[in-house]
């Protein structure tokens, strides 16, 4: 038998050891036992809840004393027991309790806000795949169909669906329907939310916006003030109107800002006024409440030109996190794309005569813009909407079709690969030259399916 040290002994003595042993034996993780209140009702030991979004809740875990407490998830970021929330989207809070030897323990709780999915905008719009705009309708001044295009039916957006295209933009126009003060026409807000109600009822994602409508929104000091005013009083209409429907609406604040005629690089103060147009948007739908105070949202870049956006824009400060989209467009090489009096038809690798084909604008040039968004935006968390691209048909040139085709898939292939969601632009008149309509409004037949399953591919 070895020698015992007087240490030893005396521990043996005095019964030290067995304690000391039985206390490392008890420091064990604590049970949690989760409870939560929903409103001012009574504690309900669960730790899950249902609850419509402007709702509260209380989570309340026990042990009620002893220890320590910390929150993570849901927003929060708390060191109480009890954690305060109100529901905005559906989410998992978890409770972790330190006891008084320094031993963890978790507890999940589980927020579901019906319609409002755990999805970050990142998340959501890996969902949205391929998109087609509803152009010159609902944005067209003087009426729906003052522009060209049939009125909106359901039919149309189940072609657009069975075509393959899981979401859809479409363009609104609000101030010609507006009096004097900016209330919005019930009339045109029903017909607006028919429309809407269409699109859902195909089962597509669906984005409102404020379209161009009537030039109204210049990013100028002198009328920094009445625009978002108006945008506010506009938006606060809009929003109250839609703000019991799902996460697969979402509302894009404005379109194309800039000062008319100036094409330029925006000065300082142009981007600064428009910058203060997307936190005047968003600000105005968090503070309707309902599933707005998480609706995913879409704020755009000066011009949607990419090059302003990467170097002007500023996200706006938010009340929920992640749930911020940012817009761009898309129509380089603008001779080719848009351009009906240019005599470039050609574009890419596959272009046969120098003399029809510009200098620059080709793959390599795309895929750089859409890095520079995926660098700038999508990495940090945020997504891109493309939310308008396309080439005009060329019926005066034998074989034009091939390159446009080529050019809308390269495009929307570029973009979907980092990160952004592309969205064409059809104005409707397929048949005619210089459009870039890909489907007959009347009808809903797809007239162009090459350009339609290029797209929609290439968004898989």
């Amino acid at each position: 038998m070895k020698a015992r040290t007087l240490a030893a002994l005396l521990m043996a003595a005095t019964g030290l050891t067995s304690g000391l042993e039985a206390g490392a034996q008890s420091c064990s993780p604590t049970a949690i036992k989760p409870y939560v209140r929903v409103g001012s009702g009574a504690w309900s030991n669960t730790s899950s809840a249902t609850v419509a979004a402007g709702g509260t809740l209380t989570l309340g875990p026990q042990p009620t004393s002893g220890g320590s407490w910390s929150w993570t998830g849901c927003g929060a970021s708390a060191n109480t027991r009890e954690l305060g929330l109100t529901a905005k989207a559906s989410c998992t809070a978890v409770a972790t309790y330190t006891n008084s030897c320094g031993a963890k323990s978790t507890q999940n709780f589980v927020l579901t806000v019906p319609g409002m999915r755990d999805l970050t905008s990142l998340q959501l719009s890996k969902l949205m795949g391929a998109g087609w705009n509803l152009g010159n309708s609902l944005e067209a001044i003087g009426g729906e169909t003052a522009w060209g295009n049939p009125a909106v039916t359901q039919s149309m957006f189940n072609a657009v669906k069975a075509a393959g295209f899981k979401t859809v933009r479409i363009p609104v126009s609000w101030k010609q329907y507006a009096d004097a003060n900016d209330n919005i026409s019930a009339t045109w807000m029903a017909r607006v939310t028919q429309v809407v109600n269409y699109a859902r009822n195909a089962g597509l994602y669906t984005m409102i916006n404020i379209h161009w409508d009537g030039g109204w929104m210049q990013p100028t000091y002198a009328q920094q003030s009445a625009v978002n005013a108006r945008i506010t009083k506009f938006w606060t209409q809009i929003a109250n109107n839609f703000k019991g429907y799902d996460d697969t609406l979402l509302f894009a604040g404005t379109n194309e800002v800039m000062v008319d005629g100036d094409y330029g690089t925006p000065t300082v103060e142009y981007y600064t006024v428009q910058n203060s147009f997307n936190q005047t948007f968003v600000n105005a739908v968090r503070a309707t409440g309902g599933n707005n105070l998480a609706r995913h949202l879409i704020v755009q870049g000066f011009n949607t030109n990419i090059d302003h956006t990467v170097n002007f824009a500023t996200m706006p400060s938010d009340s929920v996190g992640r749930r911020l989209m940012i817009e761009v467009h898309f129509y380089d090489p603008y001779n080719f794309t848009l351009n009906q009096n240019s005599s470039i038809w050609q574009w890419g690798a596959g272009a046969t005569s120098a003399a029809n084909t510009e200098t620059w604008a080709n793959e390599a040039y795309i895929d750089g813009q859409f890095q520079k968004m995926k660098t700038r935006f999508v990495d940090q968390g945020i997504p891109v909407i493309l939310g308008e691209f396309g080439a005009i048909r060329r019926t005066e040139y034998a074989g034009a079709e091939t390159y446009r085709t080529a050019w809308d898939r390269y495009v929307a292939r570029a973009a979907w690969t980092r990160g952004a969601v592309p969205v064409y632009w059809d104005a409707g008149y397929p048949n005619d030259n210089h459009s870039m309509g890909l489907f007959d409004r009347n009808t809903g037949a797809v007239v162009y399916p090459s350009i339609v399953s290029g797209i929609v591919d290439a968004a898989k």
